[in-house]
C-alpha cells in the first residue's frame, strides 16, 4: 500500500481551555500586596517555581524579590503555621516523660585519664 492509497487519518481534537494568566494587568507586584504574593507561596512557606505558577521570567523575578522584602518587613512569615511547629516540639517533649536532662553545673575532669599520650 502506497502513501497515496492510505486513507487520511487526522487526530481527534481535544477540548482545550486556555488558562487565564495568574497576574492580571491591574495587579501590582509589590511587597505590600500580600494577597497577591500569598498565591505564589506553598503551604510550607516556599516560593513556588515558574512551572507551577505559569509566570514569565520577569514576573517571577519581581514576585520573588517582593516576597523576600515582605518577609523582611514581616508582612509575610518565613515559614507558615509556626504554631504547628511549636505544638509538635511540645508533644515530643511530653512523650519523653521524666527523662529530662539536668541543667546543673558539671565540672570538667582534668584527671590522668583525659590527657593524651604522645
Amino acid at each position: 500500500m502506497d502513501k497515496a492509497e492510505r486513507p487520511f487519518r487526522h487526530k481527534a481534537k481535544r477540548s482545550f481551555r486556555r488558562r487565564l494568566p495568574p497576574i492580571r494587568s491591574g495587579d501590582q507586584i509589590d511587597y505590600r500586596n500580600v494577597s497577591l504574593m500569598s498565591r505564589f507561596i506553598s503551604r510550607q512557606g516556599k516560593i513556588l517555581s515558574r512551572r507551577v505558577t505559569r509566570l514569565t521570567l520577569k514576573q517571577q523575578r519581581f514576585i520573588t524579590s517582593a516576597i523576600k522584602q515582605a518577609r523582611i518587613l514581616s508582612f509575610l512569615p518565613f515559614r507558615n503555621n509556626p504554631k504547628k511547629v511549636f505544638e509538635k516540639a511540645r508533644s515530643v517533649a511530653r512523650t519523653r516523660g521524666s527523662r529530662s536532662r539536668s541543667t546543673g553545673y558539671r565540672p570538667r575532669t582534668t584527671g590522668v585519664y583525659n590527657k593524651k599520650k604522645f
